[in-house]
């Protein structure tokens, strides 16, 4: 039976996931293995923000566990050695990772350091892992330093060339243009109202999808979610040719 959990800390939710819905999964996704997969959220939100991705990846026969961490005091190494621990410590034959904007950055910085053990794929929601024309305008101030915090400020300083070699890792950039981040820059479209659809094509990637999806919607899509599943699955994402 699928069973879904959303972490932060000690504390656990667990969802509903039924046997039913586990034996009318596809026959690519039936598995013995425990296929775990960690979630991590963006800048300025917490764990419980993930709880709906956790959720239908559940459906999908993973167990989904949501990674908190403090997005502005803590930087990327800080977050990246936390992670790195929290992965150690969690059950499952193969660990997947989705990381939804910073949580994405958060996650390439684990990677860089040392792929952990057990590593399967890699999927990142609007991570603006090559440049970001939002952080770079809130840059120039003190207040929009205060307010990136420091993952993003170490990000700037040192930001990865490209997915090391030899993980399996994905994007999927939102291009419904509604967000923030108009307020703050002149976004080129295609973007998602914070991140332009450019700023997720990371060299090296294994797969990258376009959803008509906003930045915060990333989270909130089935449709994401679905592709999500199918790429850790899979390898890749599903456009409908046919296995």
């Amino acid at each position: 039976m699928a069973r879904t959990a959303c972490m932060a800390g000690a504390q656990s939710i667990e969802s509903n996931a039924s046997r039913r819905r586990a034996r009318a999964l596809p026959l690519f996704l039936r598995s013995p293995r425990l296929e775990t997969v960690i979630v991590l959220h963006g800048l300025w939100f917490q764990a419980a923000i993930v709880r709906p991705l956790c959720h239908w990846l559940g459906g999908a026969g993973f167990n989904a566990v949501a990674f908190g961490y403090p997005t502005v005091r803590r930087d990327l190494d800080h977050n990246a050695r936390a992670l790195a621990a929290f992965a150690e410590r969690t059950p499952g034959d193969r660990l997947h990772f989705v990381g939804h904007s910073l949580g994405g950055l958060v996650l390439l910085r684990m990677l860089a350091r040392a792929a952990p053990a057990r590593l399967g794929r890699v999927v990142l929601l609007g991570s603006p892992c090559v440049d970001s024309r939002v952080v770079g305008v809130l840059s120039r101030w003190s207040a929009g330093r205060a307010i990136l915090g420091a993952g993003l400020a170490q990000w700037r300083r040192a930001p990865m060339a490209a997915v090391p070699a030899g993980l399996s890792v994905a994007a999927i950039a939102g291009d419904r243009p509604w967000g923030l981040g108009q307020l703050v820059a002149r976004l080129d479209r295609p973007h998602d109202g914070v991140v332009r659809v450019a700023e997720t094509r990371l060299p090296g990637l294994a797969d990258h999808l376009t959803l008509p999806v906003t930045h915060a919607g990333l989270l909130f899509s089935r449709e994401v979610a679905r592709q999500t599943g199918v790429f850790l699955a899979r390898g890749r994402f599903d456009r409908g040719e046919g296995t």
